[in-house]
Formats: C-alpha cells, structure tokens, sequence
C-alpha cells in the first residue's frame, strides 16, 4: 500500500475525487474537513458529533467518514502533559473543524472549554474582547488555526502574551515551523509549548488502525 498527496484545488475537485473511489483510505485536510461529509455513505458517531471528518475507509465502495483528530489530540496530549485529566480549563483559538475535534477531546474528559474567533457573538470571546485576566483562567490554549504556519512565520494569534507563565501550556496544531510565534512567545514568558508534529502522528495511527480494521 502507498500513501501519496493530492492537492486539489476546490470543492469540485473533492467531489470528483472522493466519489471516484479510487484509493483504499483517504485523509482528508483544511479546508474540506466539514465539505466532504455530504458526500459519504456513512459518517462515524464520533465524527457525526464533531462535525467534521478527516479520515476516509473506503470498503468495498462504501465509503466510511471518520475522525482521528480528537484522538490524536488525546494521545499526544496525554504524552506531553501526562494525565490529561488534571488540566482545568482550556481557550481554543478558531472554530474550524480541528478546533470541534478538540473540544469534543475536552468533552470526553469533561473539560471546560472556550472558543476565541474573529467574529462577534459566534464563540465565548473575540480577539479583541481578550483581557490579560482571562489568559490567566486558562491554563491551556491550543491555536486551532493556520496563523503562524510557513511561510507566515512571524504571525501569532492577537493574544495578551504578556499574561502567560510558567502555569501556562501552549499547543498549536501547526508544525512547519516547528517553533511558531505563538508558541515562541509562550516559552519567552516560561510557558510549556508543543507543536502539532505529536498530534499529527497520533492521528496518522488512528486512521492506519481504521483502514485495517
């Protein structure tokens, strides 16, 4: 079996290709983690519930939506932070389909958790609408979003950096580069940080464990 990659340039492209069933299992990236569902015969209870799919079995022509990524946030959390379930409190920063796979990790393990978006009244806070005293009730924030991802490098999410610590623990899923500028911020002000290379393993795992079971 190989494993290739497939850029497509739209939506249309997608449809063309999922529905060709020409592949064994298909990951499937940002932007289509929410567009590609309508066009399986079957969605997983846990992807159903996250509302977005990154992983494709195609069995037979029938093609099963999956989701690796809460779980591969779960594993690599738990291998970075140890027991996951002593975290308190967490800001997930954008709304996309990675960031519902993370808060449903949340969910599982019964985590409070808060979205920050750019747009008003959709999530609990605004870029804008950050205080340095809200920082400091979440001991996590993981960056759900591409800001910082190469070749923008000097991007950060538009946080109140100078409110974290050594009590902070920062995640971005982003991993090219492999020390983002949020995630350099964080370690100038004694923060743990950690890139998304952990989880994109994890979940590489999990969709290998579904297209051989």
């Amino acid at each position: 079996m190989s494993y290739g990659l497939f850029p497509l340039k739209d939506v249309q492209e997608l449809k063309k290709f999922v529905l060709s069933k020409n592949y064994s299992g298909l990951n499937v990236t940002i932007p289509y983690k929410q567009e590609v569902m309508p066009l399986l015969d079957d969605i997983s209870e846990e992807a159903r519930a996250i509302g977005a799919v990154n992983v494709i079995q195609n069995k037979n022509g029938h093609l099963l939506g999956c989701n690796t990524d809460c779980r591969g946030f779960e594993r690599a959390l738990k291998k970075w932070l140890g027991r996951v379930n002593n975290i308190s409190r967490a800001l997930i920063l954008g709304t996309g389909g990675s960031a519902r796979s993370i808060a449903y990790a949340f969910h599982l393990h019964d985590i409070d958790c808060a979205f920050v978006s750019r747009q008003q009244g959709k999530t609990d806070y605004t870029y804008s609408s950050l205080t340095p005293e809200i920082i400091k009730n979440y001991p996590l924030i993981i960056n759900c979003t591409p800001v910082g991802m190469w070749p923008k490098m000097k991007e950060a999410p538009d946080l109140p950096y100078e409110a974290l610590g050594p009590d902070h623990a920062l995640f971005d899923l982003v991993y090219n580069p492999e020390q983002t500028e949020f995630l350099r911020r964080g370690a100038e002000r004694g923060a743990r940080t950690c890139n998304g290379m952990k989880m994109l393993i994890e979940q590489a795992e999990a969709s290998w464990e579904i297209w051989n079971s």
